[in-house]
C-alpha cells in the first residue's frame, strides 16, 4: 500500500485522491494519517543509516538529507506536503529533528575527539553547525 501511494505521489505528490481507494486503509493503518506515519518512519529509518555513513565519513549532515532526497524524491514530496495537514506527521518529523541533532553532536564529538573525523578542520563543529542548521530547518 505505501508503494502505491509513493507511485501516485510520482504523478503528483498533491493530488487530493493520493490516499483514494486503499485497500484497507482503516484496517492496516487507521486511515490516511497512519500511512503518512508509516511513510515518516520509512524516510526516518534511511535517514539514520545515511547518517551514520555520514558520521563514518566525516560528512556534514545535510549530505546525508541531500543524497536521500535524491534518491527517494516522491518520499520527500509527500511528507513535505502533508506535514501542514498532519498533527501527527508534524510530531513525528519533530522527533526526527531530534534525530538528526543526535547525530550532527556524535560527529562533532568525534570530530574534536580525533574519532571518527578525523579532526579534519572541515568536519570540526564550526564547519558543520551550519549544515546541521539546514538540515533541521528543512523538516
Amino acid at each position: 500500500m505505501l508503494q502505491l501511494v509513493l507511485e501516485r505521489a510520482r504523478v503528483d505528490p498533491g493530488d487530493p485522491g493520493l490516499f483514494v481507494d486503499l485497500p484497507d486503509i482503516q484496517k492496516l493503518f487507521g486511515g490516511p494519517d497512519g500511512v503518512l506515519l508509516a511513510l515518516e518512519h520509512r524516510w526516518t529509518t534511511h535517514l539514520a543509516a545515511k547518517l551514520d555513513q555520514a558520521i563514518e565519513d566525516g560528512a556534514p549532515p545535510n549530505t546525508a538529507w541531500n543524497e536521500l532526497t535524491a534518491e527517494q524524491p516522491e518520499l520527500r514530496a509527500v511528507l513535505d506536503r502533508y506535514a501542514r495537514r498532519s498533527p501527527s506527521l508534524r510530531a513525528a518529523q519533530h522527533a526526527e529533528r531530534g534525530m538528526i541533532g543526535a547525530h550532527f553532536n556524535a560527529q562533532v564529538h568525534a570530530d574534536d575527539s580525533g574519532g571518527l573525523g578525523g579532526g579534519r578542520p572541515e568536519s570540526g563543529a564550526a564547519a558543520a553547525s551550519p549544515a546541521s542548521e539546514s538540515v533541521v530547518s528543512r523538516c
